[in-house]
């Protein structure tokens, strides 16, 4: 079973994760440890900001790796390993949406989301900011929260974030700037101000 890095500082360069990720592939375990590591916090948080349910956002980042490890031997380096790698992770949650709606719900809404809350560890700096941002986040549509996620959170460029999400460039940049300009209308609207803009109309 794979286990989170203890993340202090910022992740490897892309260059390192997919020399890591080439080096794995031929069979060199210290590199499947590191490339492991260098990605588990930007899968786990990816997996549940695209709407899964939190419940499920380690199983299915364990997914991710399990579809990424045996099909290693497949990737040529010819894209970066971290935007290749949130690919598998972005298929690994439509599947598992797919799979969860053809089955029956053993709980309502209400009820693992508390559950979900109250497992959270409390007064950590910054606990209140980060569940106020994931509310807002979740008010955006899909399409635009995922973009915002990849490119905003998870520092992917544009044009990997658009090989990860699968949709042309300019689609990712409309998306992050309409994601922005919501976020934007709700802080306002939840501090009770109005935009700048609106304000001077």
């Amino acid at each position: 079973m794979f286990t989170p890095a203890l993340h202090s500082s910022p992740c490897p360069h892309d260059e390192s994760i997919t020399s890591w990720a080439l080096a794995a592939r031929g069979g060199d375990l210290d590199a499947v440890e590191k490339f492991v590591r260098a990605l588990h916090r930007d899968v786990s948080r990816y997996v549940t900001y695209l709407g899964a349910d939190p419940q499920a956002a380690d199983d299915l980042t364990q997914d991710t790796f399990l579809r990424a490890l045996g099909s290693l031997h497949r990737f040529e380096g010819r894209s970066s390993a971290r935007s290749w790698l949130l690919a598998i992770a972005r298929r690994a949650v439509i599947d598992n949406l797919r799979y969860s709606s053809a089955r029956p719900r053993l709980s309502d809404r209400d009820n693992w989301q508390s559950a979900a809350e109250r497992a959270q560890p409390r007064g950590l700096p910054g606990f209140d900011d980060g569940i106020a941002l994931a509310e807002l986040l979740a008010a955006l549509p899909d399409d635009r929260r995922e973009a915002f996620v990849l490119t905003q959170m998870l520092g992917l460029s544009y044009e990997e974030a658009a090989r990860a999400g699968g949709c042309p460039v300019g689609t990712v940049r409309s998306r992050v700037a309409r994601a922005r300009s919501s976020l934007i209308e709700s802080l306002y609207e939840a501090e009770g101000h109005r935009p700048l803009a609106a304000a001077a109309a």
